[in-house]
């Protein structure tokens, strides 16, 4: 039975894995610099021993699940960077660089893929540049070759993440899922106006339902909410759990992006992130992690909290 398989095997039987943090944001909190037009996935080229670091550093804290720092690795954001043709590189030096931390430990990690559909940032905002969108077909490559890049270099899963863009989600499942690899799906979330749980949509109020119910019926085995804020993911994982019977995960944000750079302003502590993997778990979450301006010692708060839950179920069994 390989460590992937022995992880699902775990979260059938209801127990709690521990995610790790986010890569992009850790590398700049670390004095790596983002790339003003790529943003952080060309720091991967002059940063491989710090991304074992943090990748090791991740696992020491609890992590069973190492993400390797491809999020903004496609062709389409290195493309302003004049990164493209290196775009196999970059995936494979970050894959490389989680799987030596894998490999150092002495555990059973399993090493991740990330594919998002990022597109190209304005510069000082966080909205797409819509002078820059790629095409739907453009995508499709993209996503395609990003994929195949991640299995090559010896990724066990991909994880999907932030999805909300009803066009975008549909390409980025099929390359993931082409790969014949284990497929994950972290749905992106906000509270609209109204209210109520929406996708995380620039520029118009997405239900997050729509989004959801793109999940396939067979492909997917763990979907859940990620780059979402805490205060948010309760009522969305439960919308998720509308369309997606199996292991649901949760890993929020905290503090905000101007392209490159994230903004670690009023980010959570680690004592208010262990409160609300406690509420998670209640909701039936059963990973938790952690995204954008989080850290190792919110990892840490996240393995407290299973402990606790486990505490719990057994007090009251």
């Amino acid at each position: 039975m390989s460590a992937y398989e022995r992880l699902m095997d775990r979260l059938h039987r209801g127990e709690v894995v521990i995610l790790d943090g986010p890569t992009g944001t850790e590398l700049q909190a670390r004095g790596a610099p983002m790339d003003p037009a790529a943003w952080c996935g060309p720091a991967t080229l002059e940063n491989d021993r710090l991304l074992v670091d943090i990748h090791t550093d991740y696992i020491a804290a609890g992590a069973e699940i190492v993400t390797a720092n491809t999020f903004a690795a496609s062709r389409l954001m290195l493309e302003g960077a004049g990164l493209a043709d290196r775009a196999g590189e970059i995936v494979t030096r970050a894959v490389t660089a989680a799987r030596t931390a894998r490999d150092a430990c002495g555990r059973d990690v399993v090493v991740a893929g990330s594919l998002s559909h990022m597109m190209p940032i304005a510069g000082g905002l966080a909205t797409p540049d819509l002078g820059r969108l790629a095409s739907e077909g453009a995508m499709e490559d993209a996503f395609g070759v990003l994929a195949s890049q991640l299995k090559e270099a010896g990724v066990e899963l991909i994880i999907l993440e932030m999805m909300y863009h009803p066009v975008r989600v549909p390409i980025a499942l099929r390359a993931a899922l082409a790969t014949g690899l284990p497929v994950w799906f972290g749905a992106s979330a906000r509270r609209a106006a109204s209210g109520d749980v929406v996708a995380f949509h620039t520029y118009s109020d997405v239900p997050l339902d729509e989004i959801a119910a793109l999940i396939p019926a067979v492909g997917v085995d763990v979907a859940g909410i990620m780059h979402t804020g805490g205060e948010v993911i309760t009522d969305a994982l439960a919308i998720i759990r509308r369309h997606f019977p199996g292991p649901l995960m949760a890993y929020p944000d905290s503090g905000y992006f101007e392209m490159p750079d994230w903004r670690f302003v009023d980010v959570v502590t680690p004592a208010r992130y262990e409160a609300f993997c406690g509420e998670w778990l209640a909701a039936g979450a059963r990973l938790l992690g952690g995204c954008c301006g989080l850290g190792v010692d919110h990892i840490r708060a996240a393995v407290r909290a299973r402990a606790a839950w486990r505490a719990q179920q057994v007090a009251t069994a």
